[in-house]
């Protein structure tokens, strides 16, 4: 059957035809590992079969130019680079960036998109959403994290790594620059970089407006860009899905099993920490917490130690406790294994997240979350249903929580038991595919 490009509504049902999907992003696989990244791949790798699908990158290399490779499953993916990334040139490339540009518009030639997704534009120039309206070439925006809005990405200031409530160029947004720069906490040089940081928003504001649509992964974002001065109505909110692990041991538990039958595996309390291994992270919380447990607790900590290695060195002097393990950078099939072989995994996290995967794929299989009480955590977690909750920061709040799994270990049964099924890719791409016809259309 021969289909037009685009997608066709039959009997209130989608007959879905191939269109060409170019998804443009900041940095990607294999060099940098992070939530954005692998769910873009995700994303792609599950259109794949049904659309035609490229990812556009920028590259950190010397020199100027764009190189294009096809992975296994006939996805494309181009990198462009215009020399070394890093925070001052990823900052001024939003202003501007001829080469980019140039490359950004030799893969349009080229691939033709019907559709543009933009994952993130951090250190590409805006220009390249203007190049599309040009084109009149639809975009969608997904809001990771907050990056449109606040220079710093993450709503979590440099001067002193507290959440901040919003842009205010003036009284923080200058500050949080220069101390990001390096150059310490200074209210005057704050001031003089402030009007710079005003007109980031001027560029970007708009980017935002002419978006066909944008995607929050949570209630919690829709919320945050909505305080911020976006409408609701502008957002759609699409829970991120997961790939379920295929091996049947990766499965979870089952529901009727004793507290006994699950701690088989180890004789004590078995906590994991997976993520990115980094200051708002809250890493540092949760070692601290450990190291006033008993000797039989065992943590284990998963996680690229030299993405920033002055703060992972401080996390390995600070780990006196000898149940507290390293395990440097995991493979995918080593993040279930554990997962499923810890009794809980802890998110001590700082900031605002804007979905947290990995709390899906605990859930995934069987084991409960403590998290801090802050951002999507609560949408996330049920507190006292499949997780536990406590207050952000709060190392002895968090021993506290988790001794208390030591003297009754029967609550991780009771967690374990109200753990519901999680939100899966093939869901996820049914609703983004959704979109995208309203985009299109």
């Amino acid at each position: 059957m021969n289909y037009e490009r685009g997608f066709i509504l039959h009997n209130s049902s989608f007959i879905i035809s191939p269109v060409r999907i170019l998804h443009l992003l900041h940095q990607f696989l294999p060099e940098y590992v992070g939530g954005t990244e692998l769910y873009t791949q995700t994303l792609a790798a599950a259109l794949q079969p049904h659309h035609s699908n490229a990812i556009f990158y920028r590259l950190s290399q010397a020199g100027t130019g764009l190189s294009q490779r096809e992975e296994a499953d006939g996805l494309r993916v181009w990198s462009a680079w215009d020399g070394l990334v890093t925070p001052s040139s990823r900052f001024r490339a939003t202003f501007r960036d001829p080469a980019i540009h140039h490359a950004f518009a030799q893969v349009l030639d080229t691939f033709q998109p019907d559709l543009l997704h933009v994952q993130h534009l951090m250190g590409l120039p805006a220009s390249l959403l203007t190049l599309l309206r040009q084109r009149d070439i639809p975009y969608l925006i997904t809001l990771h994290d907050y990056w449109w809005l606040c220079a710093n990405a993450q709503l979590l200031t440099n001067y002193d790594e507290t959440v901040c409530d919003g842009p205010n160029w003036w009284l923080n947004c200058g500050r949080c620059a220069i101390a990001r720069a390096g150059r310490g906490d200074s209210r005057l040089l704050g001031a003089g970089i402030a009007p710079l940081l005003a007109y980031r928003e001027k560029l970007l504001r708009p980017q935002l407006h002419h978006a066909r649509a944008l995607i929050a992964p949570t209630r919690f974002v829709q919320t945050i860009y909505t305080q911020l001065g976006l409408t609701p109505e502008q957002m759609t909110v699409i829970p991120h899905g997961i790939e379920l692990p295929v091996s049947s041991e990766q499965l979870p538990v089952t529901s009727n099993q004793s507290p006994s039958a699950l701690s088989t595996q180890h004789s004590a309390l078995r906590l994991c920490y997976i993520g990115g291994i980094a200051p708002q992270k809250g890493v540092h919380v949760l070692i601290e917490a450990v190291n006033g447990l008993p000797a039989g607790v065992e943590l284990l900590i998963g996680g690229d130690m030299e993405a920033l290695p002055e703060y992972a060195a401080v996390l390995r002097i600070q780990a006196t406790h000898p149940g507290i393990r390293f395990l440097g950078r995991l493979s995918r099939d080593q993040v279930w294994d554990t997962l499923r072989q810890s009794d809980l995994l802890v998110v001590p996290t700082l900031w605002y997240e804007t979905a947290s995967l990995i709390v899906q794929e605990a859930f995934a299989v069987g084991t409960p979350v403590v998290a801090s009480r802050i951002g999507v955590m609560p949408e996330r977690i049920r507190d006292g249903i499949d997780g536990r909750l406590f207050e952000v920061g709060n190392a002895a709040a968090l021993r506290s929580l988790l001794h208390s799994f030591i003297k009754h270990p029967d609550l991780l049964h009771q967690l374990r038991q109200g753990i519901q099924p999680v939100f899966t890719i093939t869901q996820h791409v049914t609703q983004v595919e959704r979109l995208y016809d309203e985009v299109i259309r």
